[in-house]
């Protein structure tokens, strides 16, 4: 008998990457509802949970599906909305409305009872912390390169004094930044001591050695499934001009394999997009895993193999 459970997928209407993944389940004819809680809940779709002697239910209405939510069988957290508010209401009033969603319906979605998540909101939360990551990393056996995150100029104008091969500045978190109306994005760049001003002690800055790399490598873990691919960049930061960059599969050792496997143990992770630099030697430094990190990016034959192994976790729900 065909398994008639439902896949719930959180994420917003323009996610073409979700697309790919949403057409193989329609294609084995799996049940999907697709919502966008931060936005749909404000709008056109309710939410109700109820908890009590007999356990806990509840329903999940849109406008083209009705759900028992005690019988969603995966959950796939991909690229939601931020929880905002409707926009029919105006400070403090749409403030409140948007903590309450978040607490609110943003609590009952990440605690449906018997469903697999793929990742679990508040795994995806806990694995975005970088200093979190690098100290999972080392724990895990990877190479990490020499990093200071600090407030204090002094310590950091020191950091880059003792490294001959020089130092790069990465943000802590990537967040959204304007100037004059027009969004900008913090790249990775080298630095120097000259250049460490009293400003950093606004925040934590995050510095690391520039490793001696020949190319970057980006490795995808679905479960226990790896996909690893080569970029190859003329800049620093490969993010940066994407279409200058060039990607072409690539083996990932087994070491390496062994330790980023270890790596989603620890976070309780089923998916990362873990990033490397690679040395002529053949050392692979981890730079950072995104635990939602985006991936239809790559090669066609990757992007595809990426698409059907998480097709395979939603499919196959829970372990019994």
């Amino acid at each position: 008998m065909s398994d008639s459970r439902p896949v719930l997928v959180l994420t917003n209407p323009y996610d073409v990457t979700a697309d790919l993944v949403l057409r193989l389940l329609a294609e084995r004819e799996v049940p999907v509802v697709r919502l966008d809680p931060g936005a749909d809940l404000h709008t056109d779709a309710s939410l109700t949970a109820t908890y009590g002697a007999g356990g806990q239910w509840g329903t999940l209405r849109t406008p083209h599906r009705e759900l028992d939510t005690s019988r969603v069988r995966s959950v796939w957290v991909r690229r939601p909305s931020p929880y905002e508010g409707p926009r029919g209401l105006g400070g403090q009033d749409r403030r409140f409305a948007a903590e309450q969603t978040l607490w609110g319906a943003g609590g009952v979605l990440a605690s449906l009872p018997g469903a697999h998540y793929v990742n679990h909101p508040w795994r995806n939360r806990g694995a975005e912390f970088k200093p979190a990551q690098l100290s999972a990393a080392q724990r895990c056996g990877l190479r990490v390169p020499a990093t200071v995150i600090t407030n204090d100029p002094g310590e950091a104008r020191t950091f880059v004094a003792r490294q001959p091969g020089g130092v790069v500045y990465k943000p802590v978190r990537n967040t959204p930044y304007r100037v004059d109306g027009r969004p900008q994005s913090v790249w990775v760049r080298e630095v120097r001591g000259a250049g460490i001003t009293g400003a950093v002690s606004v925040c934590p800055h995050m510095f690391q050695i520039k490793v001696d790399k020949v190319f970057d490598a980006r490795v995808t873990a679905v479960g226990d499934r790896l996909f690893g691919v080569r970029i190859d960049s003329p800049d620093l930061d490969w993010r940066r001009r994407q279409d200058a960059m060039t990607c072409t599969p690539i083996d990932v050792p087994e070491p390496i394999a062994h330790a980023a496997l270890r790596y989603l143990s620890e976070l309780d992770l089923l998916f990362g997009a873990f990033d490397f630099a690679v040395t002529a030697a053949g050392d692979w430094y981890f730079l950072e895993c995104n635990p939602n990190g985006q991936w239809a990016w790559q090669p066609a034959e990757t992007t595809a193999d990426i698409a059907h192994a998480l097709a395979d976790q939603l499919e196959k729900g829970p372990d019994t």
